[in-house]
């Protein structure tokens, strides 16, 4: 009897010390350097070099160092326009598509050097390097694997003896980085030493990405690597700023042929927008987004950047999914972000102080249904508001799905809710919900199918009350929350949405009731004194309109550029789909097996430039990639009188536009495709011409 008595003592206190110890890790893990990476947030990549002076967002290779000769190239101003926008580092485009160095490289004569900036004696990494120390900035570097310069690109030697020398010059000369940054530019087209024909590669095996990897670690051991396939940080498959409602830390990559192996460029890209429950490695999500529509800057985009309450959005669906927000920035050719980007930096910089300034959920009274072995002290509900992101609540292994009761004492206000998991323990819930007292009773606001390292539920209405309840409805493993946050931001006149239909008839609403909208179609940016919008106008030759809402406040400034207008244009090209490409309506699609699609405007213009809208329904079939443009006065003589390339279109589809060198006369016009991601034919969301 006494030994019975004695062995049941010693299971519970042997028992009760397990229950002491912490919950055992889940699944794949995040090292340090993914940990350091993970708190960053947001980050801006600058794309400022040789396509700045083209116009282009590819170089193709031949360009003359010579014409980058920036006036007044400001790192300090760059810089210190993201952290204003909260930011926390930069990544320096060092080399672009097209092999030009921004910093005096041994690797190729395609550099800084033998341009007329500082008369040769620039070094635009290293001017960026010092001006982040001073304000306290991280940076990260990328350096271009293609390189359409380069007469070795497609030869082992070009690995070996240019990329990976580049890689080392770039770890050895500007201090510490936080991130190497990888692509998936696989070859193709380009100057190649003057010989200007197409390198092919094996998208698998070519670059030696290990190889490459073993360089970083060896040399920048507390960088994260982001590429398509990490191993640190992936690419989330598209450049729109956002990851997955559901959203896993885990990811297996995969290659889009079966046997081979994926590589940066060479994988299920799609796969990274929600990543792998419980992926074979832990590979966080970077959501990449340019402010302006394109990566450099094009002043024809000028008053077309997101605006700050665009970047919020954008911000809630990254860093608020748990994945790395990097906005890209585009500084103009004097070398500076204009004051019109510097504007809305500042301003949604200025919304996120605002808003997680106070958690009013401090001085809160947390009533967990468990907490793990009854120990408050290390695994207790006081964690939840120290501002820790490793010190946690964390329940028994058999309590999957706990309830926690927040008292605020007080009646409070708020329309954002955080919640954030442990991650050195791993991503363990599948599934929560939050509930509100209201009315004298639980009502359900908001559910979220993961959580991660960060979760950001951002309502669509406030609510105010004196206690909440989170629910874990589904979790493979006991958790282990570190932080819950209640917030509120600050209250913002919503902008006007314009459109205009192909009648040319222009149409401005918003989605939530003002008190009066102000326009104008001359360029100035609308105040109240402004014409007040009470019903649709006409704008048959296009513009630019600019519009604003007013109530207690002004909203954002929305900008809307047209061409055209196409009520009498009628397609020449004979198919039964054919009218999709010029009904103004963005999600409606023109395919055709042919390489052409021409237009009848129904009268003679004086054109200025063309654009082309790609897809939008996220397939790249018959995808332009590089084009023609073609004029005739009637229908059967055509001129060419613009071609070239739509770099990046797979994975950025906006509204592509062709700016003619001087004004043609024309009452037809052909959209010619010479090169298509893939297949055969061609695809058009939308042509236009434009006059102004």
């Amino acid at each position: 009897m006494k030994s019975n008595i004695l062995m049941t003592a010693l299971l519970a206190t042997g028992l009760a010390a397990n229950a002491q110890q912490a919950p055992k890790p889940y699944g794949a893990l995040p090292t340090q350097r993914q940990l350091s990476w993970q708190e960053t947030d947001m980050y801006n990549i600058v794309h400022f070099s040789m396509a700045t002076y083209t116009d282009k967002e590819w170089g193709y290779g031949d360009e003359d160092p010579k014409i980058f000769n920036p006036k007044n190239f400001d790192a300090m101003q760059i810089v210190g326009a993201a952290k204003a926008g909260g930011f926390k580092g930069i990544v320096v485009v060092a080399k672009h598509h097209d092999g030009f160095c921004l910093w005096p490289t041994k690797t190729t004569e395609h550099n800084i050097s033998k341009s007329l900036y500082k008369n040769g004696k620039g070094d635009i990494l290293k001017e960026y390097q010092v001006a982040c120390q001073k304000l306290g900035m991280k940076m990260a570097v990328y350096c271009s694997p293609w390189d359409r310069n380069s007469p070795l690109y497609g030869s082992p030697a070009y690995v070996t003896k240019v990329y990976r020398e580049q890689l080392k010059e770039l770890y050895t000369n500007y201090g510490n980085v936080f991130m190497s940054w990888h692509d998936g530019a696989n070859g193709g087209d380009g100057y190649y030493g003057g010989t200007r024909d197409v390198r092919k590669i094996d998208r698998s095996t070519y670059y030696g990405w290990d190889a490459n990897w073993a360089l970083t670690r060896e040399m920048q051991p507390g960088a994260a690597i982001f590429g398509d396939v990490g191993p640190d940080v992936r690419w989330v498959g598209n450049e729109e700023g956002h990851a997955g409602e559901t959203y896993w830390a885990t990811y297996t990559p995969h290659a889009p042929e079966e046997g081979k192996i994926p590589a940066n460029g060479f994988v299920k890209d799609y796969e990274g927008t929600e990543g792998t429950r419980n992926g074979k490695y832990w590979m966080p999500a970077e959501c990449d987004v340019p402010m302006r529509r394109g990566w450099f800057y094009h002043e024809s985009q000028d008053g077309q950047s997101r605006s700050a309450y665009t970047l919020a959005d954008l911000y809630y669906k990254s860093v608020g999914r748990g994945a790395c927000l990097d906005l890209g920035l585009s500084p103009n050719k004097d070398g500076v972000i204009t004051d019109e980007d510097v504007k809305i930096l500042k301003e949604f910089g200025s919304i996120l102080k605002a808003t997680f300034a106070v958690n009013l959920a401090k001085g809160a009274s947390f009533k967990a249904s468990n907490i793990r072995g009854n120990n408050n002290a290390k695994f207790g509900t006081s964690f939840l508001t120290d501002n820790s992101r490793y010190t946690y609540w964390a329940t028994d292994d058999n309590v999957t799905k706990p309830n926690l009761e927040v008292d605020l004492h007080t009646a409070k206000t708020f329309n954002v809710i955080r919640l954030r998991e442990n991650i050195k323990l791993g991503q363990r819930i599948e599934g929560a919900a939050f509930d509100a007292w209201l009315n004298g009773g639980w009502k359900e606001v908001a559910t979220v199918p993961s959580v991660g390292a960060n979760r950001l539920v951002r309502l669509p209405y406030n609510i105010t009350t004196n206690k909440l309840r989170v629910r874990i409805t589904a979790s493979s493993v006991a958790i282990a929350i570190s932080d819950f946050g209640l917030f509120k931001e600050p209250v913002h006149v919503v902008a006007p949405v314009i459109k205009r239909n192909k009648q040319g008839e222009v149409n401005i609403y918003t989605e939530a009731p003002v008190s009066s909208i102000h326009f104008t179609t001359d360029g100035t940016t609308p105040t109240q004194k402004s014409p007040v919008y009470d019903k649709p106008f006409m704008l048959a030759n296009g513009g630019e309109v600019k519009a604003a809402s007013f109530d207690s406040k002004q909203s954002e400034t929305t900008i809307a550029r047209f061409g055209l207008a196409k009520q009498k244009w009628q397609p020449v090209t004979k198919s039964d789909d054919a009218a999709k490409a010029i009904d103004e309506n963005e999600n409606s699609v023109f395919v055709s097996g042919s390489n052409s699609f021409a237009v009848d405007m129904g009268a003679e213009h004086a054109i200025t430039a063309f654009t082309y809208l790609p897809r939008q329904d996220k397939k790249t079939d018959v995808l332009i990639s590089a084009y023609s443009f073609a004029v005739s006065i009637d229908g059967t003589n055509w001129q060419t009188v613009a071609d070239g390339e739509f770099s990046n279109i797979k994975s950025n589809p906006v509204e592509q536009v062709s700016q003619l060198k001087t004004p043609v006369k024309a009452r037809y016009f052909k959209i010619i495709a010479n090169k298509v991601i893939s297949g055969e034919g061609i695809s058009i969301a939308e042509v236009g011409a434009q006059v102004k």
